[in-house]
């Protein structure tokens, strides 16, 4: 990957399962030929999106299969590898490379907050186990460890294939302007994050696109599209009316993702393994069904939503 390709809607693609919680390799591959008909300009599978720390070994090894295989040769394809510790996550790194990957993406140690020492250490091992790019995830939550600008710029500048951020910590779009200018040209492009709900602020300080949950794939790809086509009245109509929806996905969170996609008939199942969120009753369901309605032009119209 490069800056040309490193550019875009880059979705995280969500992991589907089966009403009684096993994987669904045939609701995966529903959702994969949604996002590619959105016109996705790359994927990101078992990240954080994708319910990647609730995936045994064996189902994170198979849902990167499927969504390396789904669009090998028509967009880029990254695999999430983040783990506890470098030795778990240079395990993914090596199967991402043999499977085709085009990139891989990394948290620091997961689970616990790490110092920077160790997170150089981290993040030197991964790139140690691969020849792929890699992408620095910097967020922030229970157990994250969050680094700022001048840690990434570090580690940009050490390490050789680390040449891409996803930045979704506190203050985004500043932090990406931090970012950018002290990495230099060393770095590829630095893409947002949190559903891009700031993206057009990040846009002002030249982000080179955002990684969404993939359950509106299309409208986040129309908007990006305004946005490259300096249509700044398309892309704030567009914003306006995806915003309501987005601030939802803050609220419910995974739930969410997964009652939007079975509405709009790519999964057939809206269940979670990732826990701490409450599921869509009836009026959260109606309510955004509403919000819904408001996109549905801007909507593929094989996905329109079911009410």
């Amino acid at each position: 990957m490069d800056r040309k390709s490193f550019r875009g809607i880059f979705v995280i693609v969500t992991t589907p399962f089966t009403h009684d919680a096993k994987l669904d390799e045939a609701g995966l591959e529903s959702t994969m030929a949604f996002c590619l008909a959105a016109g996705v300009h790359g994927v990101v599978a078992n990240a954080l999106a994708s319910e990647g720390g609730y995936l045994s070994e064996a189902e994170r090894r198979r849902v990167a299969e499927i969504v390396v295989g789904a669009v090998k040769g028509k967009v880029p394809a990254i695999v999430a590898v983040s783990a506890p510790h470098h030795s778990i996550a240079a395990d993914y790194a090596r199967h991402a490379e043999a499977i085709g990957a085009d990139a891989i993406m990394a948290l620091p140690p997961t689970l616990h907050p790490a110092s920077p020492a160790e997170i150089k250490a981290h993040y030197r091992a991964i790139a140690a186990a691969t020849s792929l790019p890699l992408v620095l995830q910097n967020v922030v939550g229970q157990g994250a460890s969050s680094m700022s600008a001048a840690l990434l710029a570090e580690l940009v500048h050490e390490i050789p294939t680390a040449r891409f951020v996803k930045e979704e910590s506190g203050y985004p779009a500043q932090t990406v302007g931090e970012i950018l200018r002290l990495c230099g040209d060393k770095v590829e492009g630095v893409m947002g994050g949190k559903a891009g709900k700031t993206l057009l602020e990040e846009v002002r300080h030249g982000v080179s696109g955002t990684m969404p949950a993939c359950e509106i794939a299309d409208v986040h790809v129309a908007l990006w599209n305004a946005i490259e086509a300096k249509d700044d009245t398309l892309a704030r109509s567009i914003f306006r009316r995806l915003l309501p929806l987005l601030d939802m996905e803050s609220n419910y969170g995974m739930p969410l993702m997964k009652e939007v996609l079975k509405m709009r008939g790519v999964i057939g199942s809206a269940a979670v393994r990732q826990s701490g969120f409450r599921a869509l009753d009836d009026a959260a369901r109606e309510e955004a069904a509403t919000v819904m309605d408001d996109l549905t032009e801007i909507m593929l119209p094989a996905y329109r939503h079911r009410r």
